[in-house]
C-alpha cells in the first residue's frame, strides 16, 4: 500500500493548486524536494507559521504572492557561468549561426539577465549580434526589470571578468560596462537587439523559427511531465538543424526527445535538431 503524504506534502500541493487558480502561475509541476525547500525557507523569511497559512495570506494578498514568486524562482545567475559552456558555443555554435542571413535566439529562464549580456558580448565579438534578435523570457516581472535594466553589483564583477576570459573573451571586460556607485552599468547598446518578455515553461507556447534555444539551470526544478513539455516547446521552436543548449547539469537523456536531437558536445549538453 502506498504510504500516505505527509501534511506538509498535502499543504504543500493546495499552496500551489491555489497560486495557479488565483494568479495563473502554474508551479504544480515543479520538482517536490526542491519546491518544498524554497516554501520552508520563505515560511520563515515571511513570519509564517505554517504552508496553510502562507496559502490564506497569499491568496488575499498580491503583495504576499509577490514576495514569496522571489522564493518559488531563485533568482540567482552569473555572468558566463560555466566558462566552458560559452568557449563551446563560441567555437563550436558560433560557425553554424554564422551561415544564417539573420539569426533568432530564445533564452529561456533568464532570470535577471546575467546570461543574456554574456551572450550579447560573446555575438558582438563574433560579429553577429546586429543581425540577431534574442528573446530572453522569465516568469518572474522583478527579475525581468532587473535583466533590462543591465545593471550589477561592482563585487560580483571580479567573478565574470574570470569566467569572460576563460571563455574566450576577446576584448577587456570593463570595455562593456561603465562603474559607477558600486554597480556596473552595462553598455545599453548590447540590447537594442533583445526583446524581454513574461514566458512560462508551464503553460505558454513557442517562439517560432529559432536558431539557437538556450534553458540551463531550469529543467532541474521540474518533474518529468513538465521537463518534456519544456523539450517539446523547444524543439517545436528550433529551424531545421538548431541548436539546443542545456548546460552541463541537465540533458535530454531519458526524456521523451532523446531521440529528436544529436549530440553536438556531450560535456556541455549542446544538442542539434534532427
Amino acid at each position: 500500500m502506498r504510504d500516505a503524504p505527509s501534511n506538509t506534502d498535502i499543504e504543500l500541493r493546495l499552496l500551489m493548486e491555489a497560486i495557479y487558480l488565483r494568479y495563473s502561475y502554474d508551479f504544480r509541476d515543479y520538482a517536490g524536494a526542491s519546491q518544498k525547500r524554497r516554501v520552508l525557507h520563505a515560511l520563515g523569511q515571511l513570519e509564517c507559521p505554517t504552508i496553510s497559512e502562507l496559502q490564506a495570506r497569499v491568496l488575499h494578498d498580491p503583495e504576499m504572492f509577490h514576495r514569496l514568486l522571489q522564493y518559488l524562482t531563485i533568482p540567482v545567475s552569473e555572468m558566463f557561468r560555466d566558462p566552458s559552456f560559452f568557449l563551446a558555443l563560441r567555437q563550436q555554435v558560433v560557425p553554424r549561426l554564422a551561415t544564417y542571413a539573420s539569426i533568432k535566439v530564445w533564452i529561456a529562464g533568464c532570470s535577471t539577465g546575467e546570461e543574456v549580456y554574456s551572450l550579447a558580448i560573446l555575438l558582438r565579438e563574433e560579429g553577429l549580434l546586429d543581425r540577431a534578435l534574442i528573446y530572453a523570457t522569465d516568469i518572474n516581472p522583478e527579475s525581468l526589470d532587473k535583466a533590462r535594466q543591465g545593471i550589477f553589483p561592482l563585487e560580483s564583477i571580479r567573478g565574470h571578468t574570470k569566467n569572460y576570459q576563460k571563455a574566450g573573451g576577446k576584448r577587456a571586460f570593463s570595455d562593456y560596462y561603465t562603474a559607477a556607485y558600486n554597480a556596473a552599468v552595462f553598455d545599453k547598446s548590447l540590447r537594442e537587439n533583445i526583446t524581454f518578455a513574461d514566458h512560462s515553461l508551464a503553460t505558454d507556447s513557442v517562439f517560432s523559427e529559432t536558431q539557437l534555444v538556450l534553458c540551463r539551470n531550469v529543467l532541474i526544478y521540474f518533474n518529468k511531465q513538465l521537463q518534456n513539455r519544456a523539450l517539446g516547446l523547444f524543439h517545436e521552436s528550433l529551424s531545421h538543424r538548431g541548436i539546443l543548449g542545456l548546460g552541463s547539469k541537465e540533458s535530454i537523456d531519458f526524456s521523451a526527445y532523446a531521440n529528436h536531437f544529436d549530440v553536438l558536445d556531450r560535456p556541455e549538453r549542446l544538442f542539434r535538431k534532427k
